[in-house]
């Protein structure tokens, strides 16, 4: 990672994690509730990342894990949480739980329904409890997935082939 990069990117990162810091927000605690007149959100975690692949992990992840430790950013880590064919219980409690995702699409990124889940978790809630969302191109052009195109467009034709637009995870609508 190129170095005067990773230091604008975290330090912009710092500002504004302060910045947010320093605001009255409120949210909701809860996806289903009013917005507005509720308690402020209480986070868990300054970030969630969202990835595919062990070569993200262990290429690019790593190293922005390190760093925003070193700047006291508390990021979640998925290290102990078993994969299943639908997104766990303790995988919505920590994207629900952190005040910023920052969503790593690479080339890969849309042949997991995992990650495609996380994505549909995050998108909820920026819009519900007004989560901020980054997004990363890690070796993936953005028109790319613009537009569904190259590796990452096949991968998401063959993911999500056979599959409605209306999403149904634990009897709740997407």
């Amino acid at each position: 990672m190129n170095s005067s990069f990773s230091l604008g990117f975290f330090s912009l990162f710092r500002k504004f994690i302060f910045q947010q810091d320093n605001k009255d927000t409120n949210s909701s605690l809860s996806l289903t509730s009013a917005p507005s007149s509720s308690l402020p959100q209480i986070w868990k975690h300054d970030v969630f990342p969202s990835f595919h692949g062990p070569d993200v992990r262990k290429n690019f992840l790593c190293h922005v894990l390190r760093v925003f430790r070193r700047m006291g950013i508390n990021p979640f880590i998925d290290n102990d949480i078993e994969r299943s064919k639908s997104i766990g219980p303790e995988l919505v409690e920590a994207i629900r739980g952190s005040k910023i995702a920052i969503i790593l699409l690479s080339k890969n990124y849309a042949s997991s329904s995992w990650c495609l889940d996380e994505l549909a978790e995050i998108m909820q809630c920026r819009e519900v409890l007004g989560q901020i969302v980054m997004t990363i191109f890690y070796e993936v052009e953005p028109t790319n997935v613009r537009k569904q195109e190259g590796d990452f467009g096949k991968a998401f034709r063959k993911t999500c082939q056979g599959k409605t637009k209306s999403i149904l995870r634990d009897g709740e609508k997407l």
